[in-house]
């Protein structure tokens, strides 16, 4: 890992003013090529039926992919961006939190891999499984790194 230090209090205080914590996001574990995340199943990620929306899981699955993948590299000089990711919704859940466990399956020099297994945390079913490949780029100039 790039960075061994960071710690869940860094992790969470990326997600600020972005997707992440409007969503409710919160970063619970970091290890070495895993990351692990929860987001609570209410209005802001309900869809009309008054279960979790796909996109929501989609949201959970990117945001543990993107801040795995950025633990894996030197972020003062490499941003990781998404070029793809897919979804299988397999449970509907209507209520309490869902668990994102992102793993790492490939970690190279300019892509990676991830699967990110979202699991109900009350019963522990399994919601939806994704799959992110992220692009290794150098910083753009000018870029502000989160660091």
């Amino acid at each position: 890992m790039a960075y061994p230090t960071a710690d869940l209090a860094q992790l969470n205080a990326w997600c600020r003013n972005t997707l992440g914590e409007h969503l409710g996001i919160e970063i619970t574990e970091v290890g070495d090529r895993l990351l692990v995340g929860r987001m609570p199943v209410d209005r802001r990620t309900h869809q009309p039926m008054g279960l979790l929306h796909g996109g929501a899981s989609v949201a959970l699955a990117e945001t543990l992919g993107s801040i795995g993948a950025a633990l894996q590299v030197d972020v003062r000089k490499k941003a990781c961006v998404g070029l793809e990711i897919n979804a299988n919704h397999l449970k509907g859940v209507h209520s309490g939190w869902v668990v994102g466990r992102a793993t790492a399956l490939h970690v190279g020099r300019s892509t990676q891999v991830w699967e990110i297994r979202i699991t109900h945390e009350e019963t522990g079913v399994l919601v939806c499984v994704s799959r992110i490949t992220m692009a290794v780029i150098d910083l753009p100039a000018g870029a502000e790194p989160r660091a």
